[in-house]
């Protein structure tokens, strides 16, 4: 198993940056393919970016292509997700999650571990 936190959220103004980090405890997070998640009020969780095990593949929503962009650092068993040129519509509580099976899988289905969260907000 692997337990996951994320930290590095807050409130910005739009047009600012973020990196948010997700660090992984218990078992490598070498093992894992990642993804970031994200939730706002009322709505869904969506797919945000997804990187595999070694990081050489990575896949991003079409709303955060060019402005996002995922890392992972396994030897710091952290991924990271930068957020620039952030938009009042990326506000939303953002969520690491890892998969042991499948790669830039945009479902949450298919994560079997979560991290509880961090709210990122963007003012206009």
């Amino acid at each position: 198993q692997v337990q996951l936190v994320e930290s590095g959220g807050g409130l910005v103004q739009a047009g600012d940056s973020l990196r948010l980090s997700c660090a992984a405890s218990g078992r490598a997070l070498e093992n894992y393919h990642m993804g970031w998640f994200r939730q706002a009020p009322g709505k869904e969780r969506e797919f945000v970016a997804a990187i595999s095990r070694g990081g050489s593949n990575k896949y991003y929503a079409d709303s955060v292509k060019r402005r996002f962009t995922i890392s992972r650092d396994n030897a710091k068993n952290t991924v990271y997700l930068q957020m620039n040129s952030l938009l009042p519509e990326d506000t939303a509580v953002y969520y690491c999650a890892a998969s042991s099976r499948y790669n830039n899988a945009i479902s949450t289905a298919a994560y079997s571990y979560w991290g509880q969260g961090t709210q990122v907000t963007v003012s206009s």
